[in-house]
């Protein structure tokens, strides 16, 4: 099994469903969720620490995945975690791609990508420090904010993505109340940057 999973083959899956893009640039969207588990980032903050550990979760064929998919309107699939990218992510893609499929990557941006993909937005964390090359790919920066400290860091991560690259401020969501008048005082002041809002959490979506 260990083998299968290491050419991608098949991935241990946290849960899966059709939603649509609670946050970041694409908000709004509808999407298929492949929500991988295995995460050795660990934020503090993570709303989804039951995914940390991926030997508490049945490793899917990708296949079997995309076949589910198939199966919803789906137009775009977005591939979240944990931390998707410890995984070869390849020939998931690949076959998305044949379904001509969207294909969108959420990331800490921690491990070098594997598969081709449609956006890839990173949100680097304190803890580990994210992969310039993955940096250097982000169509969307999406920088969690949990004190003004965290504006700094914001601006230093700004420096490696691209020009094209959108860059995006949001609350973390437990001291929202506290940190969304920071955040709004701050793009008022610096333009470059937009406001990122987690609205599956106000619409009570997953």
């Amino acid at each position: 099994m260990e083998d299968i999973i290491s050419l991608g083959k098949a991935l241990p899956v946290a849960e899966e469903f059709y939603s649509v893009q609670g946050e970041g640039l694409n908000a709004g969207v509808p999407a298929y969720f492949i929500r991988l588990a295995g995460c050795d980032v660990r934020c503090p903050w993570c709303d989804t620490k039951e995914s940390w550990d991926e030997k508490k979760f049945k490793t899917e064929n990708i296949e079997d995945i995309v076949s589910r998919i198939s199966q919803t309107p789906a137009c775009n699939v977005v591939i979240t975690g944990g931390e998707p990218t410890m995984h070869n992510l390849a020939p998931l893609c690949e076959s998305l791609e044949k379904k001509c499929l969207s294909i969108w990557l959420e990331t800490s941006g921690t491990h070098p990508l594997t598969g081709n993909f449609d956006w890839i937005a990173v949100s680097p964390k304190k803890n580990i420090q994210p992969l310039e090359e993955v940096l250097e790919l982000a169509d969307e920066l999406k920088m969690v904010i949990t004190s003004s400290e965290d504006f700094s860091l914001a601006e230093e991560y700004a420096q490696k993505v691209s020009s094209e690259c959108a860059l995006l401020l949001q609350a973390e969501w437990n001291n929202a109340k506290e940190i969304n008048p920071l955040i709004l005082d701050y793009v008022l002041k610096h333009p470059v940057w937009k406001i990122s809002l987690q609205t599956h959490k106000f619409l009570n979506i997953r």
